[in-house]
């Protein structure tokens, strides 16, 4: 006997923001093909939906705790497949060659990563919305054709930004062939790739950036060790030298401007 849950449409109806859905689209591309082989058929004529997944009988409790898990993994996944990483890894850096131990705090810090991610996303968010949501909508591509549409955009955006090296490298892990065009590899290799070149990126430009605070305490400590203040630790001299550079030539605006133009 298949368990089914019967869903009786209500009178109010309610909508999706274009954020809400494209989030929801970019989460629908990272599923497994397998996760939505649902079975819709109606219960009796006048009412709503039975659910079973893959067209047999299931256990709708099951299929609620699979759903659920896949729904915690998502958002990892999906800020793997964007800037976070890159910004994030640079804020760290930054933090770490001020010397300001927990200032900023990380949650300010991601919350920083993620409202650039989004704005810097947010030209693909679009593209997804016109070439996945509004055809699903409309009805002219089911759950799956929707899933493969929405995939293009962000595989071209990671494309984009991930090296020839790494996808080399995934490549020939994976036993693929080269492809003969960069719309032809798939998101198995692509991902990982891309989060290897945004780690790369990511330590390459907080390394650049650590440089000049790194001259500022070589100073202070070559100044504080001739004058015999070895009492003094350097890094309490340094450290608000360190701040006062930072403000004076007012650091975070460069450090963003840089970022987000190292995407342009």
């Amino acid at each position: 006997m298949c368990s089914a849950v019967e869903i009786k449409p209500g009178p109010r109806k309610i909508g999706m923001t274009m954020t809400t859905r494209t989030l929801l689209s970019g989460m629908l591309t990272l599923l497994p093909a397998h996760a939505w082989a649902v079975n819709l058929r109606p219960a009796h004529p006048d009412a709503g939906i039975t659910l079973g997944v893959g067209g047999t009988s299931g256990s709708v409790p099951w299929n609620i705790v699979v759903v659920l898990t896949l729904l915690t993994l998502l958002p990892s996944l999906l800020l793997a497949m964007t800037p976070f990483a890159r910004l994030l890894v640079v804020f760290h850096f930054l933090r770490q060659a001020l010397g300001t131990q927990t200032t900023p705090s990380n949650q300010t810090l991601i919350g920083l990563a993620l409202i650039l991610t989004l704005f810097l996303m947010q030209p693909v968010m679009a593209k997804i919305e016109q070439s996945a949501i509004q055809p699903f909508e409309q009805g002219r591509v089911d759950v799956m054709g929707a899933i493969e549409l929405g995939a293009g955009p962000l595989r071209q955006f990671m494309l984009h930004y991930a090296r020839q090296k790494d996808l080399a490298l995934f490549l020939e892990l994976a036993q693929q062939p080269r492809p003969a065009r960069p719309e032809d590899v798939s998101m198995r290799v692509v991902v990982p790739a891309y989060i290897l070149s945004e780690l790369k990126a990511g330590f390459q430009i907080g390394a650049a950036l650590y440089l000049p605070f790194l001259v500022v305490d070589m100073v202070v400590a070559a100044i504080t060790t001739s004058v015999g203040m070895l009492q003094l630790p350097p890094v309490v001299i340094s450290t608000p030298l360190k701040i006062l550079l930072f403000v004076m030539v007012d650091g975070w605006n460069l450090l963003v401007g840089s970022l987000l133009k190292s995407f342009s």
